[in-house]
């Protein structure tokens, strides 16, 4: 009787890392154009996890977000990094209107002990696949964001962790009473990312 067998890949905690970190790079990319932050034409389109993404040409931005990633991948090889928050603000009043929280937990004998895990590349692409669906459809379940917005990004580390000067404390930007949407999770086995969007809600505001 014929037997299929189900390749498995390697994955090491540098790898994991590339793969969270070069994550919140698309992701970030997607959430700023589906979400109206930039214009439209700054956006150009590449094919990435099987679909269709965006990617900001604005040079700002593009810098920002290559910095990130590069500071997340640092982080997550070190098993430091519990939280990273995209939060979108009024640019006039600087209000918290959507925070998008992918929440990190990290396989802590990989990093104590230096061991690998198997999962297929393909199956993490599924999964990454199934949240960068959702952040495309985001208008079909967000409130429109019918002014002019700026973002930011906090990360939650442990306290042990040295603080680049390019990074600064802040307050966690939070949302009073707001609603939240639970998105797709992913994981790599080292490393598994939770996303969850909260954002404002007006509905029951009083005219």
């Amino acid at each position: 009787m014929a037997s299929r067998t189900v390749a498995k890949d390697i994955i090491t905690l540098r790898g994991s890392a590339a793969i969270v970190s070069e994550f919140f790079g698309y992701a970030a990319n997607s959430i700023l154009y589906n979400r109206g932050v930039y214009p439209e034409e700054s956006f150009v389109k590449v094919k990435k996890y099987g679909l269709p993404m965006l990617l900001t040409q604005d040079e700002g931005v593009k810098s920002f977000i290559a910095n990130l990633t590069a500071q997340l991948s640092e982080w997550l090889e070190a098993g430091k990094l519990q939280r990273v928050v995209l939060v979108i603000m009024s640019k006039a009043t600087n209000e918290v209107l959507e925070r998008w929280n992918f929440s990190i937990e990290t396989d802590n004998e990989v990093v104590e002990k230096g061991v690998s895990r198997e999962k297929s590349d393909k199956e993490i692409m599924r999964e990454i696949q199934a949240i960068m669906r959702q952040i495309a459809s985001s208008i079909t379940y967000l409130p429109c964001l019918d002014e002019a917005c700026v973002f930011d990004v906090l990360a939650y580390t442990d306290k042990d962790v040295a603080v680049p000067f390019t990074w600064i404390e802040s307050d966690p930007k939070l949302i009073s009473n707001p609603q939240m949407v639970k998105l797709h999770s992913f994981d790599t086995k080292i490393h598994k990312v939770d996303t969850l969007v909260s954002y404002k809600n007006d509905e029951w505001d009083e005219q």
